[in-house]
């Protein structure tokens, strides 16, 4: 190994899907430290349930020390990366013999703590439960489902959903995208598309008056913002990984997730160019696959080969609700509630939790 009997000093920044389940993969094969601007992980599919259902939460919000019992943990942002070294935004300077980087996307409304996320989660289910109506801004999956959420759950909302794209769920195909729009028909939410809302002079998520892009005007009790977040690697653009980047702002990895030209830098989840729909459990096979080669490089093994990870062709469920999906499988796409069995009622929480070792019915509060 070339360092006795040391283990290899293993830093991975990011504590989302991948970062989290390659962390806890690797936190007994190597000198562990995991870098993330918040205190917890929490499971992205359920996060849209939690609104209608804040205690959802106390299952899929958890802190990293509850499934990283042998890890160093690190509650900051990474700004820089040298050959040998990770910056926090604290000024903490990390050394590495191997970096995983696992940051994913941005969104600067996450709070630091598992307390205040799971207070936002309720702050947000008292606006929809005090609202009458409610203007929901994109028909991506994210849109889609919480304008599901909501119609389930409280039927009696007058829903609005303004899409700025010719069709819903664009990342699938034609069919899933009109079988959703008549689902969302039924449930009697309005669907706008082709139009965009401007939001510049709203402030708080409240508003009554809401201008369309062809100066139509909604009124709506409050909004929710659903639309694409931003990447999160502007901070790698003035660090020695800068060549790395494509055009995109992603992190171009070989067919083993190592960065192109980097011995010791993988990089897992939606920051890589991997050429496929960025999608949670596709993260978690980018870990799996990510954390057997580092096991080879750290431990020395040469009797297997690197593991290989191969672009998935589109596969996607879309929850309506807690009954019904929308899924589009290789050869089919069909909608109700038999997809809905295999997501909608646990949003595979219990699969996700038991994943990182924790129990998958337990609630708790601490």
């Amino acid at each position: 190994m070339g360092l006795g009997c040391e283990k290899r000093r293993l830093v991975v920044i990011g504590g989302g899907v991948a970062g989290s389940l390659i962390a806890k993969s690797l936190q007994f094969h190597a000198d562990l430290t995991l870098i993330d601007q918040k205190e917890y992980f929490e499971i992205p599919w359920a996060s849209l349930r939690t609104m209608v259902e804040p205690s959802v939460g106390e299952r899929s919000v958890i802190n990293h020390r509850d499934y990283l019992t042998n890890a160093r943990i690190i509650t900051s942002s990474a700004i820089n990366i040298s050959e040998t070294e990770v910056l926090t935004g604290e000024g903490r300077l990390v050394p590495y013999d191997y970096l995983v980087i696992a940051t994913g996307h941005t969104d600067p409304t996450i709070p630091k703590t598992r307390t205040e996320r799971l207070k936002q989660y309720k702050e947000e289910n008292e606006k929809i439960d005090l609202a009458s109506s409610i203007l929901i801004v994109g028909g991506g999956p994210t849109g889609v489902e919480l304008a599901a959420e909501i119609a389930v759950d409280f039927p009696d909302k007058k829903l609005t959903l303004v899409h700025n794209g010719s069709r819903l769920l664009q990342f699938i195909g034609q069919k899933a995208s009109d079988k959703t729009l008549n689902w969302l028909a039924s449930k009697k939410v309005e669907v706008m598309l082709e139009k965009s809302v401007s939001l510049d002079n709203i402030s708080n998520g409240n508003s009554t008056s809401y201008r369309t892009s062809d100066g139509e005007t909604l009124n709506a009790d409050c909004h929710f913002l659903c639309t694409a977040k931003s990447l999160g690697s502007t901070w790698l653009k003035h660090t020695v990984l800068e060549s790395n980047l494509d055009s995109y702002g992603r992190l171009m990895v070989d067919e083993n997730l190592r960065v192109k030209g980097r011995n010791n830098i993988f990089a897992i989840g939606d920051i890589t160019d991997v050429p496929e729909i960025k999608q949670g459990y596709l993260a978690q096979k980018h870990a799996l696959v990510a954390a057997k080669n580092l096991k080879l490089l750290m431990e020395g093994g040469k009797e297997s080969k690197p593991g290989i990870y191969k672009p998935r062709s589109v596969k996607a469920i879309v929850s309506l609700g807690r009954r019904d999906a929308v899924a589009q499988l290789p050869f089919t796409t069909i909608i109700g509630s038999v997809p809905g069995l295999i997501k909608s009622r646990d949003l595979f929480v219990g699969k996700t939790r038991k994943q990182l070792g924790l129990d998958p019915h337990v609630v708790y509060d601490h």
